[in-house]
Protein backbone atom coordinates (compact mmCIF):
# COMPACT_ATOMS: atom_id res chain seq x y z
CA UNK A 1 0.00 0.00 0.00
CA UNK A 2 1.21 3.41 -0.59
CA UNK A 3 2.79 5.33 1.85
CA UNK A 4 0.48 8.31 1.95
CA UNK A 5 -2.61 5.88 2.56
CA UNK A 6 -0.66 4.73 6.00
CA UNK A 7 -2.33 6.76 8.01
CA UNK A 8 -5.76 6.39 6.64
CA UNK A 9 -5.43 2.22 6.61
CA UNK A 10 -4.09 2.43 10.01
CA UNK A 11 -7.24 4.32 11.96
CA UNK A 12 -9.54 2.18 9.35
CA UNK A 13 -8.62 -0.88 10.38
CA UNK A 14 -7.52 -0.31 13.55
CA UNK A 15 -11.10 1.17 13.94
CA UNK A 16 -12.88 -1.57 12.46
CA UNK A 17 -10.62 -4.60 14.02
CA UNK A 18 -11.38 -2.61 17.63
CA UNK A 19 -15.26 -2.89 16.91
CA UNK A 20 -15.43 -6.19 16.15
CA UNK A 21 -13.29 -7.90 19.16
CA UNK A 22 -14.70 -5.11 21.26
CA UNK A 23 -18.26 -6.10 20.66
CA UNK A 24 -17.06 -10.04 20.84
CA UNK A 25 -15.37 -9.21 24.43
CA UNK A 26 -18.92 -7.47 25.26
CA UNK A 27 -20.59 -10.60 24.45
CA UNK A 28 -18.45 -12.58 26.21
CA UNK A 29 -19.15 -10.30 29.29
CA UNK A 30 -15.48 -9.23 28.96
CA UNK A 31 -14.50 -5.65 28.92
CA UNK A 32 -14.26 -4.28 25.52
CA UNK A 33 -10.77 -2.72 26.24
CA UNK A 34 -10.22 -6.96 25.98
CA UNK A 35 -11.20 -6.41 22.59
CA UNK A 36 -9.10 -3.64 21.37
CA UNK A 37 -6.20 -5.18 22.85
CA UNK A 38 -6.57 -8.15 21.00
CA UNK A 39 -7.23 -5.96 17.61
CA UNK A 40 -3.96 -4.34 18.25
CA UNK A 41 -1.87 -7.95 18.54
CA UNK A 42 -3.78 -8.42 14.89
CA UNK A 43 -2.14 -5.57 13.15
CA UNK A 44 1.39 -6.15 15.00
CA UNK A 45 4.33 -6.92 13.32
CA UNK A 46 4.45 -10.25 15.05
CA UNK A 47 1.25 -12.00 13.71
CA UNK A 48 0.62 -12.55 9.93
CA UNK A 49 -1.81 -10.78 8.10
CA UNK A 50 -1.92 -6.49 8.12
CA UNK A 51 0.89 -5.04 9.85
CA UNK A 52 0.00 -1.08 10.75
CA UNK A 53 2.51 1.45 11.19
CA UNK A 54 3.62 1.45 14.63
CA UNK A 55 4.76 5.07 14.52
CA UNK A 56 1.63 6.25 13.24
CA UNK A 57 0.13 4.23 15.59
CA UNK A 58 2.15 5.68 18.85
CA UNK A 59 1.54 8.53 17.34
CA UNK A 60 -2.64 8.28 17.19
CA UNK A 61 -2.13 6.75 20.65
CA UNK A 62 -0.59 10.24 22.09
CA UNK A 63 -3.36 11.90 20.77
CA UNK A 64 -5.59 9.87 23.01
CA UNK A 65 -3.40 10.34 25.41
CA UNK A 66 -3.89 13.73 25.72
CA UNK A 67 -7.77 14.14 24.80
CA UNK A 68 -8.09 11.76 27.89
CA UNK A 69 -6.21 13.52 30.33
CA UNK A 70 -7.21 16.62 29.30
CA UNK A 71 -11.24 15.63 30.20
CA UNK A 72 -9.49 14.59 33.56
CA UNK A 73 -8.20 18.03 33.86
CA UNK A 74 -11.36 19.39 33.33
CA UNK A 75 -13.31 17.41 36.47
CA UNK A 76 -10.08 17.95 38.10
CA UNK A 77 -9.79 21.31 40.03
CA UNK A 78 -5.89 22.48 41.65
CA UNK A 79 -7.89 22.94 45.08
CA UNK A 80 -8.69 19.14 45.10
CA UNK A 81 -4.66 18.22 43.78
CA UNK A 82 -3.48 20.46 46.79
CA UNK A 83 -6.35 18.67 48.95
CA UNK A 84 -5.15 14.96 48.24
CA UNK A 85 -1.36 16.28 48.07
CA UNK A 86 -1.00 14.98 51.88
CA UNK A 87 -1.65 11.40 50.67
CA UNK A 88 -1.10 11.21 46.86
CA UNK A 89 2.88 12.56 47.23
CA UNK A 90 4.59 10.78 50.10
CA UNK A 91 1.90 7.86 48.79
CA UNK A 92 3.76 7.66 45.69
CA UNK A 93 7.08 8.43 46.00
CA UNK A 94 7.48 5.68 48.53
CA UNK A 95 5.51 3.48 46.44
CA UNK A 96 7.68 4.31 43.17
CA UNK A 97 11.11 3.86 45.35
CA UNK A 98 9.73 0.05 47.09
CA UNK A 99 8.18 -1.55 43.76
CA UNK A 100 11.51 -0.45 42.03
CA UNK A 101 13.54 -2.07 44.32
CA UNK A 102 11.52 -5.14 44.60
CA UNK A 103 11.52 -5.09 40.49
CA UNK A 104 15.49 -4.73 40.30
CA UNK A 105 15.44 -8.01 43.10
CA UNK A 106 13.56 -9.79 40.57
CA UNK A 107 15.89 -9.18 37.66
CA UNK A 108 18.86 -10.06 40.13
CA UNK A 109 17.53 -13.07 40.41
CA UNK A 110 17.80 -13.62 36.64
CA UNK A 111 21.24 -12.26 36.30
CA UNK A 112 20.76 -9.08 35.06
CA UNK A 113 22.43 -6.09 35.99
CA UNK A 114 21.88 -3.10 38.45
CA UNK A 115 21.49 -0.67 35.91
CA UNK A 116 19.01 -2.78 34.02
CA UNK A 117 17.20 -3.89 37.28
CA UNK A 118 16.56 -0.27 37.91
CA UNK A 119 14.84 0.53 34.62
CA UNK A 120 12.83 -2.50 34.79
CA UNK A 121 11.78 -2.05 38.41
CA UNK A 122 11.07 1.65 37.54
CA UNK A 123 9.00 0.60 34.49
CA UNK A 124 6.88 -1.58 36.85
CA UNK A 125 6.64 1.13 39.40
CA UNK A 126 4.83 3.40 37.38
CA UNK A 127 0.56 3.01 36.50
CA UNK A 128 -1.20 3.83 33.33
CA UNK A 129 -3.17 6.93 33.62
CA UNK A 130 -5.60 6.17 30.69
CA UNK A 131 -6.48 2.56 32.28
CA UNK A 132 -6.93 4.03 35.73
CA UNK A 133 -9.59 6.41 33.93
CA UNK A 134 -10.95 3.78 32.19
CA UNK A 135 -11.70 1.33 35.33
CA UNK A 136 -12.90 4.76 37.14
CA UNK A 137 -15.26 5.74 34.13
CA UNK A 138 -17.26 2.38 33.93
CA UNK A 139 -17.60 2.63 38.07
CA UNK A 140 -18.84 5.95 38.15
CA UNK A 141 -15.70 6.40 40.49
CA UNK A 142 -14.03 9.64 39.17
CA UNK A 143 -15.47 11.79 41.58
CA UNK A 144 -15.19 9.62 44.40
CA UNK A 145 -13.10 10.31 47.05
CA UNK A 146 -11.08 6.99 46.21
CA UNK A 147 -11.15 7.95 42.96
CA UNK A 148 -9.37 11.64 43.13
CA UNK A 149 -6.74 10.00 45.48
CA UNK A 150 -5.91 7.60 42.60
CA UNK A 151 -5.52 9.95 39.81
CA UNK A 152 -3.80 12.29 42.25
CA UNK A 153 -1.59 9.39 43.17
CA UNK A 154 -0.79 8.68 39.33
CA UNK A 155 -0.37 12.34 38.55
CA UNK A 156 2.50 12.31 41.32
CA UNK A 157 4.05 9.58 39.44
CA UNK A 158 3.76 11.30 36.34
CA UNK A 159 5.96 13.99 37.61
CA UNK A 160 8.29 11.50 38.91
CA UNK A 161 8.93 10.30 35.68
CA UNK A 162 9.72 13.35 34.05
CA UNK A 163 12.43 13.21 36.84
CA UNK A 164 13.21 9.73 36.02
CA UNK A 165 13.89 10.36 32.31
CA UNK A 166 16.23 13.39 33.00
CA UNK A 167 18.49 11.74 35.45
CA UNK A 168 18.47 8.52 33.41
CA UNK A 169 20.95 8.97 30.67
CA UNK A 170 22.86 11.03 32.64
CA UNK A 171 23.60 8.27 34.87
CA UNK A 172 23.62 5.34 31.77
CA UNK A 173 27.21 4.83 31.60
CA UNK A 174 27.49 4.65 35.46
CA UNK A 175 24.88 1.76 35.25
CA UNK A 176 26.75 0.19 32.68
CA UNK A 177 24.90 1.68 29.57
CA UNK A 178 25.84 4.33 27.20
CA UNK A 179 24.98 7.92 26.45
CA UNK A 180 22.72 8.33 23.79
CA UNK A 181 23.99 12.02 21.82
CA UNK A 182 20.76 14.58 21.17
CA UNK A 183 18.93 12.88 24.07
CA UNK A 184 17.49 15.02 26.66
CA UNK A 185 19.57 14.50 29.57
CA UNK A 186 22.22 12.81 27.61
CA UNK A 187 24.90 13.88 25.74
CA UNK A 188 24.96 17.12 27.34
CA UNK A 189 28.17 18.90 28.78
CA UNK A 190 25.70 20.45 31.45
CA UNK A 191 26.23 19.41 34.93
CA UNK A 192 24.16 17.11 36.10
CA UNK A 193 23.34 19.41 39.36
CA UNK A 194 22.39 22.00 37.23
CA UNK A 195 20.75 20.06 34.72
CA UNK A 196 18.51 18.56 37.25
CA UNK A 197 18.03 21.92 38.63
CA UNK A 198 16.82 23.05 35.33
CA UNK A 199 14.58 20.78 35.06
CA UNK A 200 12.90 21.08 37.99
CA UNK A 201 12.74 25.37 36.74
CA UNK A 202 11.33 23.77 34.09
CA UNK A 203 8.54 21.86 35.46
CA UNK A 204 7.83 24.65 38.46
CA UNK A 205 7.60 27.58 35.45
CA UNK A 206 5.16 25.36 33.59
CA UNK A 207 2.72 24.72 37.10
CA UNK A 208 3.05 28.41 37.41
CA UNK A 209 2.21 29.75 34.17
CA UNK A 210 -0.63 27.03 34.21
CA UNK A 211 -2.28 27.99 37.39
CA UNK A 212 -1.30 31.89 37.69
CA UNK A 213 -2.24 32.86 33.97
CA UNK A 214 -4.10 29.90 32.52
CA UNK A 215 -7.47 30.49 33.98
CA UNK A 216 -7.05 34.28 33.06
CA UNK A 217 -6.47 33.90 29.45
CA UNK A 218 -8.14 30.46 28.40
CA UNK A 219 -11.26 31.31 29.68
CA UNK A 220 -11.01 35.16 27.62
CA UNK A 221 -10.02 33.28 24.39
CA UNK A 222 -12.93 30.76 25.12
CA UNK A 223 -15.40 33.33 25.58
CA UNK A 224 -14.55 35.86 22.61
CA UNK A 225 -14.66 32.26 19.90
CA UNK A 226 -18.21 31.63 22.29
CA UNK A 227 -19.34 34.76 20.94
CA UNK A 228 -19.02 34.06 17.17
CA UNK A 229 -22.01 31.66 18.32
CA UNK A 230 -20.15 28.78 15.63
CA UNK A 231 -20.07 25.25 17.14
CA UNK A 232 -17.43 23.69 15.13
CA UNK A 233 -15.16 27.09 15.75
CA UNK A 234 -16.09 26.47 19.85
CA UNK A 235 -14.81 22.68 19.62
CA UNK A 236 -11.84 23.75 17.28
CA UNK A 237 -10.73 25.82 20.04
CA UNK A 238 -10.92 23.34 22.42
CA UNK A 239 -8.64 21.05 20.68
CA UNK A 240 -6.78 23.72 19.84
CA UNK A 241 -5.80 24.42 23.85
CA UNK A 242 -5.59 21.17 24.58
CA UNK A 243 -2.94 19.76 21.89
CA UNK A 244 -1.58 23.18 21.88
CA UNK A 245 -0.41 23.10 25.70
CA UNK A 246 0.21 19.73 25.77
CA UNK A 247 2.73 20.54 22.50
CA UNK A 248 4.10 23.26 23.98
CA UNK A 249 4.82 21.89 27.27
CA UNK A 250 6.57 19.19 26.00
CA UNK A 251 8.63 21.24 23.48
CA UNK A 252 9.11 24.34 25.68
CA UNK A 253 9.00 22.69 29.84
CA UNK A 254 10.22 19.30 29.06
CA UNK A 255 7.08 17.81 30.82
CA UNK A 256 4.84 14.75 29.05
CA UNK A 257 2.30 15.61 26.70
CA UNK A 258 -0.18 13.75 29.07
CA UNK A 259 0.75 15.88 31.87
CA UNK A 260 1.08 18.98 30.02
CA UNK A 261 -3.05 18.31 28.81
CA UNK A 262 -3.68 17.33 32.22
CA UNK A 263 -2.59 20.79 33.35
CA UNK A 264 -4.65 22.40 30.43
CA UNK A 265 -8.06 20.89 31.72
CA UNK A 266 -7.21 21.84 34.88
CA UNK A 267 -6.93 25.38 33.81
CA UNK A 268 -10.21 25.34 31.58
CA UNK A 269 -12.39 23.71 34.63
CA UNK A 270 -12.01 27.06 36.83
CA UNK A 271 -14.14 28.58 34.01
CA UNK A 272 -17.99 28.45 33.17
CA UNK A 273 -16.90 26.50 29.88
CA UNK A 274 -15.74 23.36 31.43
CA UNK A 275 -18.95 21.42 30.79
CA UNK A 276 -19.09 22.71 27.17
CA UNK A 277 -15.81 21.81 26.70
CA UNK A 278 -15.51 18.01 28.57
CA UNK A 279 -18.58 17.69 26.11
CA UNK A 280 -17.24 18.88 22.73
CA UNK A 281 -14.35 16.84 23.15
CA UNK A 282 -15.46 13.39 24.61
CA UNK A 283 -16.28 11.73 21.26
CA UNK A 284 -12.48 12.38 20.47
CA UNK A 285 -11.44 10.98 24.08
CA UNK A 286 -13.26 8.04 23.18
CA UNK A 287 -12.12 7.20 19.80
CA UNK A 288 -8.48 8.12 20.08
CA UNK A 289 -8.58 6.52 23.79
CA UNK A 290 -9.22 2.92 21.54
CA UNK A 291 -5.96 3.51 19.72
CA UNK A 292 -3.61 3.54 22.92
CA UNK A 293 -4.96 0.49 23.83
CA UNK A 294 -4.82 -1.12 20.15
CA UNK A 295 -1.14 0.60 20.27
CA UNK A 296 0.01 -1.35 23.03
CA UNK A 297 -1.36 -4.52 21.69
CA UNK A 298 0.78 -4.22 18.64
CA UNK A 299 3.84 -3.99 20.76
CA UNK A 300 3.41 -7.70 21.78
CA UNK A 301 5.45 -10.52 20.63
CA UNK A 302 3.35 -13.52 21.67
CA UNK A 303 6.46 -15.70 21.56
CA UNK A 304 7.95 -14.25 24.91
CA UNK A 305 4.78 -16.85 26.67
CA UNK A 306 7.22 -19.82 25.01
CA UNK A 307 10.57 -18.35 25.91
CA UNK A 308 9.83 -17.41 29.24
CA UNK A 309 6.36 -18.10 30.93
CA UNK A 310 8.01 -17.85 34.18
CA UNK A 311 9.48 -14.51 33.28
CA UNK A 312 5.89 -13.39 32.11
CA UNK A 313 4.43 -14.59 35.64
CA UNK A 314 6.91 -13.04 37.93
CA UNK A 315 6.49 -9.58 35.97
CA UNK A 316 2.49 -9.74 36.23
CA UNK A 317 2.96 -10.32 40.29
CA UNK A 318 4.81 -7.68 40.59
CA UNK A 319 2.85 -5.18 38.74
CA UNK A 320 -0.58 -6.94 40.42
CA UNK A 321 0.85 -8.25 44.17
CA UNK A 322 3.44 -6.42 44.72
CA UNK A 323 2.53 -2.86 43.63
CA UNK A 324 -0.90 -3.77 45.58
CA UNK A 325 0.91 -4.80 48.83
CA UNK A 326 3.51 -1.89 48.98
CA UNK A 327 0.39 0.17 48.18
CA UNK A 328 -1.81 -0.79 51.08
CA UNK A 329 1.01 -0.69 53.44
CA UNK A 330 2.20 2.80 52.75
CA UNK A 331 -1.46 3.71 52.96
CA UNK A 332 -2.36 2.06 56.25
CA UNK A 333 0.93 3.58 57.42
CA UNK A 334 -0.52 7.52 56.12
CA UNK A 335 -3.69 5.82 58.98
CA UNK A 336 -6.07 6.09 55.78
CA UNK A 337 -8.88 3.11 55.49
CA UNK A 338 -8.47 -0.37 53.97
CA UNK A 339 -11.27 0.82 51.63
CA UNK A 340 -8.69 3.33 50.38
CA UNK A 341 -6.01 0.90 50.19
CA UNK A 342 -8.15 -1.29 47.63
CA UNK A 343 -9.07 1.14 45.58
CA UNK A 344 -5.19 2.51 45.29
CA UNK A 345 -3.96 -1.21 45.01
CA UNK A 346 -6.31 -2.17 41.81
CA UNK A 347 -5.43 1.38 40.21
CA UNK A 348 -1.87 0.36 40.06
CA UNK A 349 -2.36 -3.39 39.46
CA UNK A 350 -1.42 -2.52 35.77
CA UNK A 351 1.60 -0.35 33.70
CA UNK A 352 1.11 1.36 30.32
CA UNK A 353 2.42 4.31 28.58
CA UNK A 354 5.17 6.05 30.99
CA UNK A 355 6.69 2.45 31.17
CA UNK A 356 7.12 1.72 27.57
CA UNK A 357 9.02 5.22 27.33
CA UNK A 358 11.35 4.11 30.25
CA UNK A 359 11.61 0.59 28.86
CA UNK A 360 12.65 2.12 25.18
CA UNK A 361 15.20 4.51 26.89
CA UNK A 362 17.05 1.70 28.61
CA UNK A 363 17.12 0.05 25.58
CA UNK A 364 18.72 2.62 23.63
CA UNK A 365 21.22 3.18 26.74
CA UNK A 366 21.98 -0.27 26.20
CA UNK A 367 21.41 -0.79 29.67
CA UNK A 368 18.10 -3.11 29.08
CA UNK A 369 18.05 -6.20 26.88
CA UNK A 370 14.92 -6.82 23.93
CA UNK A 371 14.00 -9.43 26.17
CA UNK A 372 13.12 -7.11 28.67
CA UNK A 373 11.01 -5.33 26.38
CA UNK A 374 9.16 -7.81 25.48
CA UNK A 375 8.18 -8.77 29.24
CA UNK A 376 7.32 -5.50 29.99
CA UNK A 377 5.02 -4.96 26.87
CA UNK A 378 3.63 -8.54 27.77
CA UNK A 379 3.21 -7.40 31.92
CA UNK A 380 0.98 -4.57 30.26
CA UNK A 381 -0.98 -6.30 28.31
CA UNK A 382 -2.26 -8.97 30.81
CA UNK A 383 -2.18 -6.25 33.70
CA UNK A 384 -4.43 -4.50 31.74
CA UNK A 385 -6.88 -7.30 30.68
CA UNK A 386 -6.94 -8.18 34.20
CA UNK A 387 -7.60 -4.80 36.03
CA UNK A 388 -10.96 -5.12 35.75
CA UNK A 389 -10.85 -8.25 38.03
CA UNK A 390 -8.51 -6.68 40.16
CA UNK A 391 -11.10 -3.95 40.37
CA UNK A 392 -13.96 -6.47 41.16
CA UNK A 393 -12.26 -8.41 43.90
CA UNK A 394 -10.77 -5.67 45.23
CA UNK A 395 -14.97 -4.57 45.61
CA UNK A 396 -15.61 -7.55 46.81
CA UNK A 397 -12.95 -7.59 49.68
CA UNK A 398 -14.16 -3.93 50.72
CA UNK A 399 -17.96 -4.72 50.36
CA UNK A 400 -17.07 -7.82 52.59
CA UNK A 401 -14.82 -5.93 55.28
CA UNK A 402 -17.72 -3.18 55.85
CA UNK A 403 -19.86 -6.19 56.97
CA UNK A 404 -17.49 -7.88 59.33
CA UNK A 405 -16.56 -5.12 61.09
CA UNK A 406 -18.69 -2.25 60.74
CA UNK A 407 -17.61 -0.89 64.04
CA UNK A 408 -14.23 -1.09 63.56
CA UNK A 409 -13.81 1.07 60.93
CA UNK A 410 -12.60 4.19 62.85
CA UNK A 411 -9.53 1.64 63.20
CA UNK A 412 -8.86 1.51 59.55
CA UNK A 413 -8.18 5.60 59.62
CA UNK A 414 -11.95 6.80 58.81
CA UNK A 415 -10.94 9.77 60.39
CA UNK A 416 -8.46 10.79 58.11
CA UNK A 417 -10.48 9.62 55.40
CA UNK A 418 -13.78 11.62 56.54
CA UNK A 419 -11.53 14.57 57.07
CA UNK A 420 -10.75 14.78 53.14
CA UNK A 421 -14.09 13.05 52.02
CA UNK A 422 -15.45 16.25 53.77
CA UNK A 423 -12.57 18.69 52.15
CA UNK A 424 -13.38 17.16 48.57
CA UNK A 425 -16.82 17.30 49.14
CA UNK A 426 -16.63 20.90 50.07
CA UNK A 427 -14.85 21.52 46.55
CA UNK A 428 -17.21 19.64 44.96
CA UNK A 429 -20.19 21.53 46.36
CA UNK A 430 -18.77 24.59 45.00
CA UNK A 431 -17.99 24.11 41.77
CA UNK A 432 -21.46 22.90 41.41
CA UNK A 433 -22.66 25.71 43.00
CA UNK A 434 -20.76 27.88 40.31
CA UNK A 435 -22.49 26.01 37.38
CA UNK A 436 -25.74 25.99 39.35
CA UNK A 437 -25.55 29.81 39.75
CA UNK A 438 -24.44 29.91 35.87
CA UNK A 439 -27.80 27.30 34.56
CA UNK A 440 -29.94 29.79 37.04
CA UNK A 441 -28.58 32.73 34.90
CA UNK A 442 -29.78 31.17 31.57
CA UNK A 443 -32.73 29.80 33.09
CA UNK A 444 -34.06 33.53 34.46
CA UNK A 445 -32.78 34.77 31.25
CA UNK A 446 -35.14 32.57 28.92
CA UNK A 447 -38.07 32.92 31.53
CA UNK A 448 -37.79 36.50 31.61
CA UNK A 449 -37.45 36.76 28.30
CA UNK A 450 -39.39 33.68 25.96
CA UNK A 451 -38.45 35.30 22.46
CA UNK A 452 -34.75 34.00 23.28
CA UNK A 453 -36.18 30.09 24.07
CA UNK A 454 -36.44 30.00 20.43
CA UNK A 455 -32.29 29.63 20.59
CA UNK A 456 -31.23 26.15 19.86
CA UNK A 457 -30.20 24.71 23.14
CA UNK A 458 -26.66 23.89 22.52
CA UNK A 459 -26.18 27.45 22.01
CA UNK A 460 -28.12 28.84 24.60
CA UNK A 461 -24.73 29.14 26.62
CA UNK A 462 -23.00 31.55 23.96
CA UNK A 463 -26.22 33.35 23.88
CA UNK A 464 -25.48 34.45 27.42
CA UNK A 465 -21.80 35.54 26.49
CA UNK A 466 -23.14 38.06 23.79
CA UNK A 467 -24.94 40.53 26.47
CA UNK A 468 -23.53 43.41 27.56
CA UNK A 469 -24.57 44.60 30.93
CA UNK A 470 -25.80 48.43 31.45
CA UNK A 471 -27.87 50.60 33.92
CA UNK A 472 -29.78 53.52 34.13
CA UNK A 473 -30.84 55.66 36.50
CA UNK A 474 -34.59 57.78 36.51
CA UNK A 475 -34.76 60.49 34.13
CA UNK A 476 -31.58 59.49 31.96
CA UNK A 477 -32.34 59.31 28.19
CA UNK A 478 -30.96 55.74 26.98
CA UNK A 479 -31.85 56.34 23.36
CA UNK A 480 -31.83 59.80 21.67
CA UNK A 481 -33.99 60.00 18.63
CA UNK A 482 -31.33 60.46 15.74
CA UNK A 483 -28.42 58.70 16.66
CA UNK A 484 -26.92 55.41 15.15
CA UNK A 485 -28.43 52.14 16.33
CA UNK A 486 -25.74 50.48 18.93
CA UNK A 487 -27.81 47.75 19.82
CA UNK A 488 -30.91 45.77 20.99
CA UNK A 489 -32.16 46.54 24.88
CA UNK A 490 -33.43 43.74 26.92
CA UNK A 491 -35.27 45.08 30.25
CA UNK A 492 -34.42 43.28 33.50
CA UNK A 493 -35.53 45.38 35.83
CA UNK A 494 -37.15 49.04 36.15
CA UNK A 495 -39.17 50.28 33.14
CA UNK A 496 -38.63 53.00 30.36
CA UNK A 497 -41.09 55.27 28.02
CA UNK A 498 -40.63 55.34 24.70
CA UNK A 499 -41.68 58.66 22.85
CA UNK A 500 -42.59 58.79 19.00
CA UNK A 501 -44.94 61.19 17.36
CA UNK A 502 -46.05 62.77 20.83
CA UNK A 503 -46.99 59.15 22.03
CA UNK A 504 -45.61 57.60 24.99
CA UNK A 505 -45.19 54.16 25.50
CA UNK A 506 -44.19 52.38 28.00
CA UNK A 507 -42.19 49.20 28.59
CA UNK A 508 -41.22 47.11 32.10
CA UNK A 509 -39.09 44.27 32.87
CA UNK A 510 -39.24 41.11 29.89
CA UNK A 511 -39.75 43.71 27.00
CA UNK A 512 -37.12 45.01 24.73
CA UNK A 513 -36.55 47.74 22.57
CA UNK A 514 -33.85 48.96 19.84
CA UNK A 515 -34.18 46.09 17.31
CA UNK A 516 -36.64 48.41 14.96
CA UNK A 517 -33.20 50.58 13.64
CA UNK A 518 -31.07 47.56 13.73
CA UNK A 519 -33.08 45.78 11.46
CA UNK A 520 -34.13 48.54 8.90
CA UNK A 521 -30.59 50.13 9.35
CA UNK A 522 -31.66 53.35 9.98
CA UNK A 523 -31.25 55.82 12.33
CA UNK A 524 -33.49 55.83 15.86
CA UNK A 525 -36.57 57.30 15.75
CA UNK A 526 -38.07 57.87 19.07
CA UNK A 527 -36.60 58.90 22.62
CA UNK A 528 -36.52 56.68 25.55
CA UNK A 529 -36.24 57.51 29.02
CA UNK A 530 -35.72 55.80 31.97
CA UNK A 531 -38.59 56.46 34.50
CA UNK A 532 -36.92 53.50 37.24
CA UNK A 533 -33.97 52.64 38.27
CA UNK A 534 -33.53 50.18 35.24
CA UNK A 535 -30.57 47.20 34.50
CA UNK A 536 -30.43 46.37 30.73
CA UNK A 537 -29.11 43.54 28.49
CA UNK A 538 -27.74 45.02 25.45
CA UNK A 539 -26.98 43.05 22.76
CA UNK A 540 -24.63 44.97 20.13
CA UNK A 541 -24.78 45.79 16.84
CA UNK A 542 -22.58 43.36 15.54
CA UNK A 543 -23.66 40.31 18.04
CA UNK A 544 -26.82 41.27 16.71
CA UNK A 545 -26.38 40.79 13.43
CA UNK A 546 -24.54 37.89 13.79
CA UNK A 547 -26.93 35.91 16.13
CA UNK A 548 -29.87 37.01 13.93
CA UNK A 549 -28.07 35.37 11.28
CA UNK A 550 -27.55 32.00 12.74
CA UNK A 551 -31.65 31.57 14.56
CA UNK A 552 -33.43 32.65 11.82
CA UNK A 553 -36.92 32.34 14.25
CA UNK A 554 -35.62 34.40 16.55
CA UNK A 555 -35.44 37.13 13.63
CA UNK A 556 -38.33 36.05 12.71
CA UNK A 557 -39.83 36.76 16.14
CA UNK A 558 -38.51 40.11 16.82
CA UNK A 559 -39.37 41.22 13.08
CA UNK A 560 -42.64 40.41 13.26
CA UNK A 561 -42.75 42.70 17.38
CA UNK A 562 -40.91 45.36 14.96
CA UNK A 563 -43.20 45.47 12.90
CA UNK A 564 -46.79 45.75 14.80
CA UNK A 565 -44.82 48.70 16.69
CA UNK A 566 -43.87 50.15 13.07
CA UNK A 567 -48.22 50.13 12.48
CA UNK A 568 -48.77 51.65 15.61
CA UNK A 569 -46.37 54.67 15.80
CA UNK A 570 -48.04 55.38 12.14
CA UNK A 571 -51.08 55.27 13.64
CA UNK A 572 -53.35 58.51 14.47
CA UNK A 573 -51.43 60.71 16.94
CA UNK A 574 -53.02 60.90 20.38
CA UNK A 575 -51.36 60.44 24.30
CA UNK A 576 -51.66 56.89 25.96
CA UNK A 577 -50.36 54.81 28.26
CA UNK A 578 -49.74 51.05 27.68
CA UNK A 579 -47.39 48.12 28.42
CA UNK A 580 -46.76 46.83 25.39
CA UNK A 581 -47.11 42.79 25.78
CA UNK A 582 -44.93 40.98 23.42
CA UNK A 583 -46.96 38.38 21.28
CA UNK A 584 -44.26 35.29 20.76
CA UNK A 585 -44.89 32.59 18.61
CA UNK A 586 -44.32 29.11 20.16
CA UNK A 587 -40.67 27.65 20.37
CA UNK A 588 -40.16 25.65 17.12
Amino acid sequence: MHHEAALISTIAIGFVLAFGFGYIADRLRLPPLVGYLVAGVLMGPYTPGFVADAGLSAQLAEVGVILLMFGVGLHFSTSDLLAVRGIAIPGAIGQIVLATLLGMGMCWLWGWSLGTGLVVGLSLSVASTVVLLKALEERNLVNSPNGRIAVGWLIVEDLAMVLALVLLPAFAEILGGKSVAGHDGGGSDMPLALELAVTLAKVAAFAAIAILLGPKVVPWVLARVARTGSRELFTLSVLAIALGIAYGSAHIFGVSFALGAFFAGVVLSESSFSHKAAADSLPLQDAFSVLFFVSVGMLFDPSILVRRPDAVLAVLAVIIVGKGLIAMGIILLLRFPVGTGLMVSASLAQIGEFSFILIALGISTGLVPKEGRDLIVAGALFSIMLNPLVFALMTELQRRMRGAQPAGAAFFGQPHYQALSHELDRIQARNEERSKAHELRLHGLLERFPVLSLVDRQDQEALLLMFRPKSASPGERVIRRGDRADGMYFISSGAVEVQVNDRTIRLEPGAYFGEMALLSGERRTADIVAVDFCQFLVLDRRDFNQFMSRHPAVRAAVAEIAEQRREMNLAPTGSEEARVEEPVPPPR
